[in-house]
């Protein structure tokens, strides 16, 4: 039973208390059945697929290429002054900026 007004609980009251009582927990119950969520299903991995591997077609990144002593500092000191930012457009690390914005 899921259609009733304000009649039917009143006829409940005066006939037997017990039966509200018993007519309400059965309506929480149905609600929160209709609440649960149903299991979220997997979708199944695509044809060929092997776990843990890369994907067909493709491979890991290669290494990176060695640099000669110092670069990483060197390029690390060049950040830091700016040089390469859009407030130094030619790389050298010294121009001033062009705008107002800039500065």
């Amino acid at each position: 039973m899921t259609d009733f007004d304000q009649d039917d609980i009143a006829a409940m009251r005066r006939e037997n208390p017990d039966d509200l009582r018993r007519f309400m927990r059965d309506q929480l119950r149905a609600g929160q059945a209709r609440r649960t969520t149903p299991p979220v299903v997997k979708p199944p991995p695509p044809p060929g697929h092997r776990p843990g591997t890369w994907p067909n077609g493709t491979r890991p990144p290669d290494p990176l290429k060695p640099q000669p002593p110092g670069a990483w500092a060197e390029a690390l000191d060049r950040y830091r002054a700016g040089a390469g930012s859009k407030n130094d457009p030619c790389h050298c690390g010294g121009c001033p900026p062009t705008t107002k914005e800039d500065q």
